[in-house]
């Protein structure tokens, strides 16, 4: 088995100033990361961060993703590596495309979404490395003599945050892995972990390759209480995305688009059974537990709860330290 971690995800509707009480228990419920979304336009990614990290101790704290094209690469490799060096070895930064819709709104979408991911990670990554100063003219983003004053005390893991064979394969050729989107069944947690792994060996790279992997999470002493929770926010974003690879894993996305066409409530209503327990982690503490451990085995390194109904993250982070964490095996 990988390397078994557990975290949490604070979603982007957490008010800012929650974050810190929130974070803190978290560390003190024994989680091993807090994850953070740079949603637009919710709480900012970076300042995020930052409060978590100052409200914590020893926590790592993801954040994924930031938008490529929402910063210049040497603006985002400035605060990260300020960051780093304020709280060494505790942060993990995802890069991604950004949600189309809100890229169009300001007006940022690229011709090649993929060739500007990969400029802006490169980018980022030889601004944080490099000891002489960067220059490179690309199609989206330039860099002339570029240094950092106060460069990272410490290796700055980046991951991607991308879906598809092409993405999965470009997250092992540049990035230390691959943040995989709610929704992500355990076929797919296997699936782009090897396609990022054939990335790294056709970029002649070393090293491990890692797939912290969202999920949609919610547990209750009585199963058809988290279920229920669950199936709601399952629909919410199955309407939003329709089919993509992530259940297209599963064979769905025919069944998906059928149902996508009815809107959310269609959805709702219409959902298989079998979805819940393919696309979420939901029920007892026992079967929450065991799901986990499922996802672990499938590749998941790391496991990040995205806790369901979002108004009660609260009571469901007692829940799973309380019932859950002395669950599991690791």
């Amino acid at each position: 088995m990988n390397e078994a971690r557990l975290g949490i995800l604070l979603l982007s509707t957490t008010a800012p100033e929650q974050l810190s009480e929130l974070a803190g228990r978290c560390e003190g419920f024994g989680f091993d990361e807090v994850w953070l979304a740079e949603d637009y336009f919710f709480y900012g990614g970076l300042s995020s961060a930052a409060l978590v990290l100052a409200a914590t101790e020893r926590i790592r704290v993801g954040l994924g993703i930031l938008s490529c094209v929402a910063r210049h690469p040497a603006v985002t490799a400035m605060e990260i590596s300020s960051l780093e060096r304020s709280f060494p070895g505790r942060l993990m930064s995802g890069v991604g495309h950004g949600v189309p819709a809100w890229v169009r709104q300001m007006g940022l979408t690229p011709k090649s979404p993929m060739r500007a991911l990969e400029e802006a990670v490169t980018g980022i990554r030889n601004v944080l490395t490099n000891t002489e100063p960067y220059t490179a003219e690309g199609e989206y983003f330039t860099f002339q003599d570029i240094t950092l004053f106060h460069p990272p005390s410490t290796d700055v893991p980046l991951y991607l945050g991308v879906i598809g064979k092409k993405g999965c394969e470009l997250a092992g050729r540049i990035a230390d892995g691959n943040i995989l989107s709610v929704l992500a069944p355990t076929e797919y947690v296997t699936w782009a972990r090897e396609l990022g792994q054939q990335g790294m060996k056709q970029a002649g790279r070393d090293g491990s390759f890692s797939v912290p992997t969202y999920v949609l999470t919610a547990v209750d002493e009585d199963r058809d209480v988290a279920r229920a929770a669950v199936r709601e926010s399952l629909a919410f974003y199955l309407d939003a995305l329709g089919p993509t690879p992530l259940t297209g894993a599963i064979g769905i996305n025919d069944a998906v688009a059928e149902l996508s066409a009815g809107g959310y409530e269609a959805l709702v209503e219409g959902m298989p059974e079998d979805w819940i327990d393919r696309l979420a982690i939901s029920g007892t503490p026992e079967e929450v537990a065991r799901r986990i451990e499922q996802y672990w085995a499938a590749g998941a390194d790391s496991v990040i709860l995205s806790p369901q109904p979002a108004d009660e993250v609260g009571r469901q982070l007692e829940l799973i330290a309380a019932e859950v964490l002395p669950r599991l095996t690791r």
